[in-house]
């Protein structure tokens, strides 16, 4: 697996040991043709977490976890669900922003599968719990990898395109608005995951970038404040995944479920 970026080119190798509740199984909606990579969206209440799994190569299969869901222990469970018991490794860690809804499962996970690269965009997280998490990062002594909107990493032919945050977004007071966004490309498919950011980010992205995508995971837990109808409708998902459990926040509101249902997305 490789990370290319504008001004530099890193090479992570996996090599060898390096290395209940219900699972939305996404290639039932988009079957997954021999040799292509599945994509699962893990319930883990309210929160994100997803996997991707690549064909096994050599006997085994690379995996990529992009967020870890709250610290309820429900992570563990779903993963458990979807890979064989002796299967303990992940190979890459992503965390599109440090608030605890998106990370408190990362903290388990260290501790009981191997990993081999925690991808990240720098920014770190104000709370006790972030602190445990850079912590346990260190002490599994696993390699930790700054990104930013330009970089890409590559597994033979699918890509993750990093288009968000940039150098703006990372000093924006709103945490969210430094979500990392990656769209996720094979030669069959494309799926967007966007964390938490709202309507301003998704506006310039929008602008400047074709976000076009069979699935998209619905940012912020379809808050009000995201999904704007631009956005929608740059996307025109196929598939819309919200990331939600039981919550006081209203999420997912009725606005961003008409917004969706009106593009055409189950």
């Amino acid at each position: 697996m490789e990370l290319i970026g504008k001004h530099k080119k890193f090479i992570v190798l996996f090599l060898g040991a390096l290395i209940a509740d219900s699972v939305l199984w996404l290639f039932v909606l988009f079957p997954a043709p021999a040799g292509e990579p599945e994509l699962y969206f893990l319930d883990v209440g309210q929160g994100d977490s997803q996997l991707i799994v690549f064909p096994s190569a050599g006997g085994r299969r690379v995996k990529m976890l992009m967020d870890g869901g709250p610290a309820n222990g429900a992570l563990l469970r779903q993963l458990a669900q979807i890979l064989p018991l002796q299967d303990r490794s992940i190979d890459l860690v992503l965390m599109t922003h440090p608030q605890l809804d998106h990370f408190g499962g990362f903290i388990d996970l260290l501790k009981t599968y191997r990993v081999g690269a925690f991808i990240g965009t720098g920014r770190k997280g104000t709370t006790k719990a972030y602190e445990e998490l850079e912590r346990e990062i260190a002490r599994r002594g696993v390699v930790y990898v700054q990104v930013r909107a330009g970089d890409a990493i590559t597994y033979g032919n699918s890509t993750f395109a990093i288009v968000s945050p940039d150098k703006q977004d990372i000093a924006d007071k709103e945490l969210n608005e430094s979500s990392l966004v990656v769209l996720f490309k094979t030669e069959k498919l494309r799926a967007l995951y966007t964390g938490d950011i709202g309507a301003k980010t998704e506006k310039k992205l929008a602008a400047r970038t074709d976000l076009s995508a069979q699935v998209l995971k619905v940012p912020h837990h379809g808050s009000k404040f995201s999904s704007s109808q631009a956005f929608v409708s740059a996307v025109h998902p196929q598939a819309a995944v919200i990331g939600v459990g039981k919550n006081s926040y209203g999420h997912p509101t009725a606005q961003t479920l008409e917004r969706l249902a009106g593009a055409g997305a189950e």
